[in-house]
């Protein structure tokens, strides 16, 4: 599948994230780029909000966080689990804030490898 029309924001300095974004890349074609190297003003964000979280930036409309993941997934078609994101409100966006905050965990890095591994 393809979504030219999609600009996937990350932070190419985390490890789970560069991961994340392969793993994407197996069935989704898509253009990502790290916010450290992005033009931001043309997408009309700044270095703090993309620093906090993934950031898929469409025609229509800014995805952030976990809904910018729920966005993703569904168009890899992971539908399930992008219904369950969505679906959990304010649980998966705290699963999410988790997540992103505890990248040096081991739950995480135990993540991190097994999305290498799917490389």
């Amino acid at each position: 599948m393809s979504l030219y029309e999609a600009t996937l924001i990350y932070d190419g300095d985390c490890r789970l994230c560069q991961a994340s974004v392969d793993w994407l890349r197996l069935k989704l074609d898509i253009a990502a780029v790290p916010f450290q190297r992005a033009n931001l003003e043309r997408f009309g964000l700044t270095h703090e909000e993309c620093a906090k979280e993934v950031i898929v930036h469409t025609t229509r409309a800014t995805h952030r966080g976990a809904a910018a993941v729920a966005y993703l997934l569904r168009a890899r078609g992971n539908r399930l689990a992008s219904l369950v994101i969505t679906a959990s409100g304010p649980l998966g966006r705290a699963g999410y804030h988790w997540v992103a905050t505890h990248r040096n965990s081991a739950p995480i890095k135990l993540l991190t490898r097994l999305l290498e591994r799917q490389r």
